[in-house]
């Protein structure tokens, strides 16, 4: 959402300086008559650009919302809870964003507004969350939930990382022993090789590679760098990202992953802000984007549409084929008892510890698939050295 600097003038007659973010300028117009101000400038804020890492990880973030919201509960005035966030020596980066936070505020200005300033540091997310509190009254327990959905989160990331790093290991100790066979193994052979006339077509494909490996291996690091441009490119398309989303979800080991972990963000989100008072349109809204997956913000959207013309949540979702029948179920439930962030909530951490069951068994089978497979590179090598090795020793 972009942001914009305005001037305007209050009711004392004083003039007032700040940021907000907002979709266009004639919204920014109405929050400032909304707050009683009349504006003077209103001008949209270039970005600029930077090479700084401008964001903060999740753990900080929760570790910081949790800290702000025990120092309201201590009876710490807001603006006194931000400074002193802003005076951590040991985070310098956090200190930094929130001595810029204490200066909005200390403005006047809204602490979602202040956040939505700090632009990809705070997720719209965290912002609508923040904002509904600060309009609601109660946003120390706004930051409690939101400091426990983050961590869970990270929590989640942090497991996916982990799952990942056995496979990351095979991968890189494949690469090591399938480069040493065509780099350096093979070509050892080449002089003896060369007098079988005519070569097995399998041992001509071997050297073949080993050649693009070790003669040509400039050009072909040139070839694959501007492939792999090419599918970067054509992947940032909408159609193709689309398409790469639908096999991603699909397909048979990695599919139910995927749409396990889409769902969970999904369901945490949703249910954390609609806990917090987000209105329900602008909550699936939002945490369509966060969920990550095409698929299942097409599915969020029809059933936004549903949903502005009064029917259930739960028709939509289940229709999408996203979501498991007992999923559905416990929406629709959590529709009729008026209860769906709770039952939401249930639902990711239901599905959290699914997706951990389905981690295990997915890194369970990588391993002898990745074995198994680097056991038929190396067949496929012995077999197209034995066979012009045989027809040497009939020749001689």
């Amino acid at each position: 959402m972009p942001t914009f600097r305005y001037q305007a003038v209050d009711a004392n007659g004083q003039t007032v300086m700040g940021k907000l973010a907002g979709a266009s300028e004639a919204a920014i117009l109405g929050e400032l008559a909304g707050r009683s101000l009349v504006p003077v400038s209103v001008e949209l804020e270039k970005a600029r650009a930077s090479f700084k890492r401008k964001g903060l990880g999740a753990r900080q973030l929760a570790t910081a919302y949790q800290q702000v919201a025990d120092l309201l509960r201590a009876g710490v005035p807001l603006m006194r809870a931000i400074t002193l966030l802003s005076r951590g020596k040991s985070k310098p980066r956090r200190a930094e964003i929130f001595r810029q936070l204490a200066e909005a505020v200390s403005r006047g200005e809204e602490l979602a507004d202040a956040m939505a300033a700090q632009e990809g540091v705070f997720p719209d997310t965290h912002i609508a969350m923040v904002r509904a509190g600060e309009k609601g009254g109660s946003l120390e327990p706004v930051l409690v939930r939101l400091a426990s959905m983050v961590k869970a989160q990270a929590e989640l990331r942090a497991k996916l990382l982990g799952a990942l790093a056995y496979p990351a290991v095979l991968v890189f100790v494949g690469v090591a022993v399938l480069s040493l066979i065509f780099g350096v193994f093979l070509p050892m052979f080449g002089d003896v090789l060369e007098q079988v006339d005519p070569m097995p077509p399998i041992t001509v494909l071997l050297f073949a590679i080993s050649g693009a490996v070790t003669s040509k291996g400039p050009i072909t690091a040139l070839v694959l760098a501007i492939l792999a441009a090419i599918a970067w490119r054509l992947s940032k398309r909408e159609d193709v990202g689309r398409a790469l989303t639908v096999a991603r979800t699909k397909a048979p080991i990695l599919g139910p992953l995927v749409r396990n972990i889409a769902v969970a963000r999904f369901c945490r989100t949703f249910g954390t802000m609609l806990a917090n008072g987000v209105p329900v349109l602008a909550a699936m809204r939002i945490a369509e984007d966060a969920a990550g997956n095409a698929l299942l913000k097409e599915a969020v959207a029809d059933a936004g549409e549903a949903v502005k013309a009064g029917e259930p949540l739960a028709g939509p979702l289940g229709a999408s084929g996203l979501f498991d029948e007992d999923v559905i179920e416990m929406i629709s439930v959590g529709e009729s008892a008026n209860n769906l962030a709770d039952v939401l909530e249930t639902i990711s951490e239901t599905i959290e510890a699914r997706v951990g069951r389905l981690l295990t068994t997915a890194v369970a089978l990588v391993g002898p698939m990745m074995l198994l497979l680097l056991a038929v590179v190396v067949a496929f090598v012995a077999i197209g050295l034995i066979l012009p090795m045989l027809e040497l020793s009939n020749v001689s």
